[in-house]
């Protein structure tokens, strides 16, 4: 074993002394951020009992939604303070005023992801033995499909998407895929996704894209044991803080961490090494693969999609609040009597009559709904400015407006949403070369543990995407067949268009 995954006494492990400083800088960091992503991307809500305001006595509702801590306290109000799990601060009930959020950036992120893996995608082996071709391809789509198909890459996707990146883990069980038949490889092999919140790389101090170590940190509240000799909970490593008491002892924060290197892996649990084990098929490799969202030079993580989104979601649901204030205060109509005696208590409505001896006495009518054009047309403009960052326009979730014109055509609609498709198409190769990279080692592995032997030539694969639900059908046949009569081979064309021959629900 090497020297890097031996076990020294106390906390002297080197594996462990050098990710613990990973995970420091992530958890001071990174989490904060990555958190904030999230939050803005789900908006989750959170009751207000929970949160010790009290009641909702100013009538403002039982929840509070994760995007208020972008709001300004005129309109959240400047009461006693909430801090959500999500690190969250947002106002209290003093002060409060209608609040309107619409997470804007959920419905752009879904739709990015229903672009790129809104239907199944196929994996093609590049080997030329129709016999071998056909048994990599079956081993892929069980392997893929047992980790979770489609959904898995939809979840890829959505985690990229948020975070601007995303780390495949490959865990494999090598003493039982050793001797296994490659039918079995699905129970010895799986493809894990790992969000940017638990995934901690440790990079190469020679190269920013190469990765010494990545580890998987996770933590969690557990029951702390009892110290017999010194009677305290025990408590040691990373991430153990005191919490509430409970049953049986006291509640604390237990860090469980595993590390995979280039030699082998190893469990922590809290700092100490519980467990773990040197790669016999793995060897000289991280069985991890890193993909960017959208690329960024020199740095590890990429570029996502809230991040650019979050100051103009901050304005919108701010003008919105400010609107839904206005409309409260002007929609109901007011009036003040002057002048005229026994009028308190009275109401204003047809057929009512007040007399007066007093010529000066009179009943003016104030308030009532009124336009603001500046206001909806700033309005307006946050949301062409979310369009153009985000490249996804209304029509793309649905939502068809006058100013668009006759859509009639695949041509006008694919105009309309060419920014859409651009960065889809764009996204696609780096996604794509993320699952190009997983499947060649999970063949590397099948073959170092002699499950299925190939030669390193007949590894490579590629992905075969769906086409974009924007294509006219009529028109892409058309164009398919125009290239079989130059030449094209038919199952290139088949592939094109996202009829291969592969079962419609495979991976």
């Amino acid at each position: 074993m090497s020297d890097q995954l031996k076990s020294v006494n106390g906390n002297a492990d080197p594996l462990w002394a050098q990710t613990e400083l990973a995970i420091r800088e992530h958890i001071s960091w990174g989490l904060p951020r990555y958190e904030k992503m999230w939050a803005y991307y789900r908006n989750p809500i959170e009751l207000v009992r929970q949160a010790g305001l009290g009641g909702d006595g100013n009538g403002q509702g039982w929840y509070r939604s994760a995007q208020e801590v972008g709001l300004p306290t005129r309109i959240v109000g400047g009461g006693s303070s909430l801090g959500s799990g999500s690190g969250l601060v947002l106002g209290g009930e003093r002060g409060r005023r209608e609040v309107v959020i619409e997470n804007d950036i959920g419905w752009r992120v879904a739709t990015m992801v229903d672009f790129m893996f809104g239907s199944p995608v196929r994996i093609e082996s590049l080997a030329e033995d129709e016999k071998t071709k056909q048994a990599i391809e079956d081993v892929l789509e069980a392997v893929w499909e047992s980790s979770g198909g489609i959904s898995l890459m939809q979840d890829m996707a959505t985690l990229g998407h948020v975070f601007g990146h995303v780390d495949l883990l490959v865990r494999v069980d090598e003493e039982g895929l050793v001797g296994s038949r490659v039918i079995d490889a699905p129970e010895w092999i799986s493809i894990e996704p790992i969000d940017a919140r638990r995934g901690v790389a440790v990079m190469s101090s020679s190269d920013y894209r190469a990765v010494e170590s990545f580890a998987v940190h996770v933590e969690r509240e557990v029951i702390a044991e009892k110290d017999e000799k010194n009677a305290k909970p025990k408590r040691h490593g990373l991430g153990m803080r005191k919490g509430k008491t409970g049953p049986g002892g006291k509640k604390t924060k237990q860090s469980v961490t595993e590390v995979f290197t280039q030699e082998g892996w190893a469990r922590f649990v809290d700092g100490e090494r519980v467990d773990g084990d040197v790669w016999k098929l793995l060897v000289g490799r991280v069985p991890m693969v890193h993909v960017q969202n959208m690329s960024q030079p020199f740095v590890y993580s990429g570029i996502g999609e809230v991040e650019v989104l979050v100051g103009l979601q901050d304005e919108l649901n701010t003008r919105l609040s400010d609107r839904a204030s206005r409309v409260t205060m002007q929609s109901f109509k007011m009036y003040l009597a002057k002048g005229i005696e026994g009028f308190g208590g009275s109401s204003v409505g047809p057929g009512m009559v007040w007399s007066t001896d007093n010529p000066d006495a009179s009943i003016e009518g104030f308030g009532g709904d009124a336009s603001s054009p500046s206001e909806e047309s700033h309005i307006g403009e946050i949301r062409e400015a979310m369009d153009k960052i985000s490249g996804v326009p209304p029509v793309a979730g649905g939502i068809v407006r006058a100013k668009l014109g006759n859509l009639s055509s695949a041509n006008a609609l694919r105009i309309t949403l060419m920014s859409l498709i651009a960065k889809t198409q764009r996204k696609r190769v780096g996604y794509g070369r993320g699952i190009e990279q997983v499947s060649s080692m999970v063949l590397d592995v099948l073959d170092a543990a002699g499950v299925l032997t190939t030669d390193v030539r007949e590894r490579g694969v590629r992905v075969v995407w769906g086409a974009l639900p924007v294509v006219d059908e009529e028109a892409a046949v058309a164009a398919g067949l125009a290239k079989v009569d130059l030449g094209v081979k038919a199952e290139d064309v088949l592939d094109d268009l996202g009829f291969g021959d592969a079962d419609p629900g495979v991976v």
